[in-house]
């Protein structure tokens, strides 16, 4: 994977209320996000999924938000406070080579990976992170977009995934992208 980070601009774009004519954040995750969920959302932006699933998991839930830029995470906590779900999202900074989620080892019910898997520098070593972090049976959901690889790609990705032990359990679509749902057995 080549490291690539998204500008902050495009992230307003990712923001927008009209991606969500194309891409639902409640249609694509409401089955696999219940209330009280514990969530990691990694490059979550400016929060287009973070928010939907700070109201999905409910006042006991909890969405851990993470990005390497702190602009992003910045205007997250402003849209955040707006729809009334900041107390629900707890957000961190991560480094391009370290989430810095140490202290989540077991933790997490579901993480939320949305196109952001091709931006780090070393996709096996976030997979090892993320599958510490995730609980015996969570589940990681990863979609990256047909625009920044190939199919072949993604595919490669996803044997990295499977090299950590996570298992391929489904293939969900998703809008001009690649996708796979996994989970830590």
């Amino acid at each position: 994977m080549a490291e690539h980070v998204c500008p902050v601009w495009v992230g307003y774009l990712l923001a927008s209320p009209i991606r969500k004519l194309f891409e639902n954040p409640k249609k694509l995750l409401n089955d696999h996000v219940i209330s009280d969920m514990t969530i990691l959302d990694v490059g979550c932006a400016m929060g287009f999924f973070s928010i939907p699933l700070a109201k999905m998991v409910g006042s006991n839930g909890k969405i851990i938000a993470i990005d390497l830029q702190p602009k992003m995470i910045a205007s997250l906590k402003r849209r955040a406070a707006k729809a009334n779900v900041g107390e629900r999202i707890e957000t961190r900074i991560c480094e391009s080579d370290n989430l810095n989620i140490d202290d989540l080892k077991d933790k997490i019910d579901f993480i939320l990976a949305y196109h952001m898997v091709h931006e780090v520098p070393d996709a096996s070593g976030l997979y090892h992170q993320l599958f510490r972090s995730l609980k015996p049976g969570g589940k990681l959901f990863v979609a990256e977009p047909k625009g920044h690889l190939k199919e072949n790609d993604f595919n490669q990705s996803v044997q990295l995934a499977n090299n950590v032990g996570f298992e391929i359990i489904d293939r969900p679509k998703v809008w001009r992208g690649y996708s796979v749902l996994l989970q830590k057995s």
